[in-house]
């Protein structure tokens, strides 16, 4: 079964299973996909954000190196965020910026601009699991986690540090995909995602995707300001710590296009 969804049949499946949570004939399929629907829809409606970010990469042996980084994002009606980073620090790399299209449907576009090189590298499908700027994030897990670009199936409730959670494993439809599968680990109060366990093409342990330290913002959206992917089979890490939130910028699509990507500063 396909379910991949409108975001009006998102509103309207989560309002009616909302309405009779415990019939006993929801299959883990459809629970699972109710609670990603919710997830999406306390998100949806924020608009645009800008923020700053410090990159830490650290190698096996601990030995760490370290990135200044501004991201901008747009909140599109009826299809993925656009996203725009600019890396600021160090010298080396200052003036590279990463753009990137989340699409509901297809595959994302993504565009890498080299300054030494001047000029836009677009990102091919097929490279979309290699590593983005020798980090431990892929360049897929920096679209926005759309609904459509998984199929689901509910696992479990458990508590984890101390928090009820619903655990929900994520089959990504994108056959060029990194990844098998996604274990997520939902916040079952606020219906934010505080883990992910990704599992590569052989279906073995990669990587875990920890978020620590949400705060809120407008009274309704919730930001991590720090995340924590550790590879296990490399024994290499990458944290992203997040600072200065800002919402209602008033961006638009004139912001993300290609020119704004080698204009970035």
């Amino acid at each position: 079964m396909n379910y991949t969804i409108s975001k009006t049949l998102a509103f309207k499946m989560s309002a009616l299973l909302a309405s009779a949570p415990l019939l006993a004939n929801v299959t883990p399929e459809e629970r699972g996909l109710e609670i990603a629907v919710e997830v999406d829809l306390r998100d949806t409606g924020f608009g645009d954000t800008k923020a700053e970010m410090e990159m830490i990469l650290a190698n096996r042996h601990g030995e760490t190196s370290t990135r200044q980084m501004a991201m901008k994002t747009l909140e599109v009606a009826g299809d993925g965020d656009k996203t725009l980073i600019t890396f600021d620090q160090p010298r080396d790399v200052k003036g590279t910026a990463f753009l990137s299209f989340t699409h509901k449907i297809g595959a994302d576009d993504q565009w890498l601009y080299l300054p030494a090189l001047k000029r836009v590298k677009r990102i091919a499908s097929n490279n979309k699991s290699g590593p983005f700027v020798g980090s431990e994030f892929a360049y897929e897990d920096l679209s926005s986690q759309e609904v459509e670009k998984y199929t689901y199936k509910f696992i479990r409730d458990e508590e984890f540090e101390d928090v009820s959670h619903h655990i929900v494993e994520r089959y990504p439809v994108d056959r060029k995909s990194g990844y098998t599968r996604q274990i997520v680990w939902i916040d079952s109060d606020r219906y934010i995602v505080t883990k992910i366990d990704f599992y590569d093409r052989k279906d073995e342990l990669l990587k875990t995707l920890t978020f620590e330290e949400y705060k809120q913002y407008l009274g309704k959206f919730w930001r991590a300001d720090r995340m924590l992917m550790v590879n296990h089979q490399t024994g290499k890490n990458t944290e992203l710590q997040w600072s200065n939130y800002q919402f209602e910028n008033g961006y638009s699509s004139r912001d993300f296009d290609q020119r704004s990507l080698q204009n970035a500063r």
